[in-house]
């Protein structure tokens, strides 16, 4: 069973989309041009909108950044002196270097998508920085991230090589010998080069630097046999096999290719390859740039089954494993198709997932044109990446929390967080311009309604795109130049939850084909004219994958959510829930144009407003809701009621929690042990301890009569264990399929004398012989309740 940990546990220790159709082959030829390209970001610049102020926003945020200390361990670990101190958060951990580059990737899309020349000056810099470095490691290594050794020392990176070559490979998923997912980080270093190239201009010293680091990493692969390299690829590795692609497609060198094909985890993408969904306990990002790069392989050798598993992959992701705003995964994690519903937490939707499956959505586009991927590309852009930038400092989240009352986190203005999703972050917020417009065979596609001019190298045309969508359902495409006029199809997007559209030409009405998701209209376009669509942004409610009773509302491609009031205050009501026949009747506008609404006699307990879900930036929100009609709300109240305030009275009354098989709560805790896992099951992580193990960590303590709770899986054969507090039994536990189906909590009383005069504790759990612990998924101290005197 795949142990979940994510990467920000490892360091810190949707709806059902009824609009997503998936795309068929038969639509080819139907009035769309069989293969497409989006315009290059260059050529497109963005109108005042929430996009172009995230864009600026971002801009400023990347300017504040220092490239000297980004750059700090590269010069350390090539034996050159740092110019600047290191960065703080993951950069002074063993990933340390990945977010250099997504920081040069981000500084080249700014530029294309601005023209911002202070972002040039600084990506060239960081690029001759890093050859200096590539030099004097004199063998094509260059990189930033450190080792930990086993006696905690830290050390370069480089030290875990020698010993890969020699057989000896170590990964818990994310560690590889002591390295934090080295081969993720020079993904990002590769995407980062590349781009420059594309984004600012032919670069010589970036592909050296490209080719000589492929070297390197190309020794270290010849070195192992298959089955070696498969045990190596265990360990989260980004795209790399798209980085080696992608150094193939620019030299022409078939030993890129060798590569990148080699790079192919078989556990994960063989039953993908036979579109078999076995996705349920997978880290979630670590597999999508997989597909990425399988698709990049595709569009070069033309071999049919990395197509398959990419396209299969992205049908079952958006169709079963996406919540309403197209993100994934709880906790980093898939959970099981259609179960959405039952992980609806304060862990949903980690920001990089999304911005990996818009890339690989852009794939599949480029090979075949269909409306219904760009219906998801839509929702996941607007709904979730959208909401994934503070729009004020420029801060970024890591999850996307969708559970009632839940508020986001964001880095810090400084950055010194540096996660994952802020690397992602500062790429997704430098090039909102990127998919709007499309062509293909001379035909222009419009996918997203975002208000930006752009230039059509093809046909000398300078188009502008006039709108506030998603507020307003009109979008109006001028041709403001067209130095090659000429009989053209114009292709405008209606997204799947449109129940009708209408497509004007110079303000009149005209007649526009229907194909692939697209109006189409075909005619002799000249400078001056102007095709306008207008879609109806209804309300509507759209249920989760798997559970018709659990619901969220949209208007529009708008997922909108209850305003729950500020993030900085506190949120300690019932969750909310939906109570009626006709839900949608009880909506009311309060501001059309922001798409604001207020219900009456919906809500229990209260009626709530309604707001678009991204601009909650600094609000707590309630996005899904369980929905009854009135003769079923008599019957679920009560229970419905009591749990919601068990749940409460318990966080209140908790003295430290401890998330067991977690990285960063088993680190912050103290944990020791000895034959002991983290496991999960049914989306829970947990752990275990073997005959003769242990495991045993801290927790906080406080004056008074205090509880350990301790939580299980319901359908465990027999087992029995001790839990001990300072080394003294408070409690003999057997399993035994106590009670099937289900996880269920048991409290066991903790002697006072154990606890007075004490700040902490330590808790152990200890198997009998031939016994094992646990499963334990989670751990709580808890106070008492104090019972009312006479």
């Amino acid at each position: 069973m795949e142990m979940l940990v994510g990467r920000r546990g490892f360091l810190m220790s949707s709806a059902t989309l009824p609009m997503l159709a998936v795309p068929a082959a038969a639509q080819a030829g139907a009035g769309l041009p069989a293969t497409a390209k989006a315009f290059p970001l260059s050529a497109v610049r963005l109108r005042p909108s929430d996009y172009a102020r995230a864009v600026e926003v971002n801009r400023a945020y990347l300017l504040r950044l220092s490239p000297d200390r980004l750059l700090h361990n590269y010069h350390e670990f090539a034996g050159l002196s740092p110019k600047a101190e290191v960065y703080g958060g993951w950069e002074s951990d063993t990933i340390a270097g990945h977010t250099l580059g997504h920081y040069l990737s981000a500084l080249a899309l700014m530029h294309a998508q601005t023209g911002c020349a202070d972002c040039v000056e600084r990506a060239h810099y960081i690029v001759g920085e890093l050859a200096r470095c590539q030099a004097a490691h004199g063998d094509g290594y260059v990189a930033g991230f450190s080792r930990k050794r086993k006696d905690g020392t830290v050390v370069n990176g480089k030290e875990i090589f020698p010993e890969i070559m020699r057989g000896d490979i170590r990964s818990a998923g994310f560690d590889l010998n002591g390295c934090w997912v080295p081969y993720y980080n020079w993904h990002k270093l590769y995407t980062g080069l590349f781009d420059i190239v594309d984004h600012i201009g032919p670069n010589e010293q970036a592909m050296a630097i490209a080719v000589g680091l492929g070297g390197y990493i190309e020794r270290v692969f010849a070195s192992l046999n298959d089955e070696q390299v498969q045990v190596m690829l265990a360990c989260e590795y980004g795209g790399l096999n798209e980085s080696f692609a992608e150094l193939h497609a620019r030299t022409g060198d078939a030993r890129w290719l060798r590569l990148a094909e080699r790079i192919y985890d078989k556990r994960n993408l063989d039953p993908l390859t036979q579109k078999r969904d076995q996705l349920a306990n997978f880290h979630a990002n670590t597999q999508v740039p997989k597909l990425i790069g399988l698709a990049r392989l595709h569009e070069i050798t033309g071999k049919a089954e990395q197509a398959t598993a990419a396209r299969f992959f992205w049908e079952q992701v958006t169709r079963h494993h996406s919540y309403v705003i197209g993100g994934n995964a709880d906790r980093e994690y898939f959970s099981g198709a259609d179960t959405i519903a039952q992980h609806i937490t304060d862990q949903t939707c980690e920001s990089c997932n999304t911005y990996n499956m818009l890339k690989l959505t852009r794939h599949l586009f480029a090979w075949q044109p269909d409306g219904a991927l760009f219906d998801f590309y839509e929702r996941a852009h607007l709904n979730h990446i959208m909401a994934h930038q503070e729009p004020v400092n420029g801060g970024f989240t890591y999850m996307m929390p969708l559970m009632s009352g839940a508020k986001r986190a964001y880095s810090e203005r400084e950055g010194e967080e540096f996660w994952c999703c802020v690397g992602t972050g500062m790429e997704s917020h430098s090039k909102h311009g990127e998919s709007i417009f499309w062509t293909g065979d001379d035909t222009l596609i419009v996918n997203l309604y975002i208000p930006a001019d752009a230039t059509w190298k093809e046909r000398d045309a300078v188009l502008g795109l006039d709108t506030v969508y998603p507020f307003d359902g009109s979008a109006t495409l001028t041709f403001t130049k067209l130095g090659k006029a000429g009989r053209f199809p114009v292709a405008l997007r209606v997204p799947g939850w449109a129940k009708r559209h209408e497509v004007l030409v110079n303000g009149k009405p005209a007649d526009a084909t229907q194909a692939g998701g697209y109006a189409i209209v075909t005619r002799r376009w000249k400078a001056g004219d102007s095709v306008t669509i207008r879609l109806p942004l209804d309300l509507r409610l759209e249920p989760t994958p798997g559970d018709e009773q659990t619901i969220a509302v949209l208007r529009g491609p708008l997922v909108l959510a209850a305003d729950l009031g500020r993030a900085d205050g506190e949120w300690d009501h019932p969750e909310p829930a939906m109570v009626g026949q006709d839900l949608l009747a009880a909506f009311r506008p309060v501001d059309e144009e922001s798409a604001q609404y207020a219900t009456a006699g919906l809500i229990r307990p209260a009626d709530l407003t309604f707001v678009p879900f991204y601009r909650q930036y600094d609000r707590r929100s309630a996005v899904y809701f369980k929905r009854f009609t009135d003769a079923q709300w008599k019957v679920e109240e009560a229970a419905f009621l009591a749990e919601q305030a068990r749940q409460k009275d318990l966080a209140a009354r908790s003295v430290d929690v401890m998330h067991l098989g977690e990285m960063q709560p088993e680190r912050d805790h103290n944990l020791t042990s000895e034959i002991s896992y983290p496991l999960a099951y049914r989306g829970r992580n947990g752990r275990d301890a073997r005959t003769g193990g242990f495991f045993e960590f801290t927790m906080t303590v406080k004056p008074g009569p205090l509880l350990l709770q301790a939580s299980y899986w319901g359908d465990e054969r027999k087992r029995t264990f001790d839990i001990l507090v300072d080394n003294q039994r408070i409690a003999t536990q057997t399993l035994d399929a106590d009670k099937p189906g289900s996880f269920f909590d048991v409290d066991y009383p903790v002697p006072e004398a154990l606890t007075k005069g004490k700040a902490k504790v330590k808790v152990r759990f200890v198997p009998h012989d031939k016994n094992s612990a646990g499963p334990v998924f989670g751990v709580r101290l808890f106070t008492a309740r104090q019972e009312p005197r006479a």
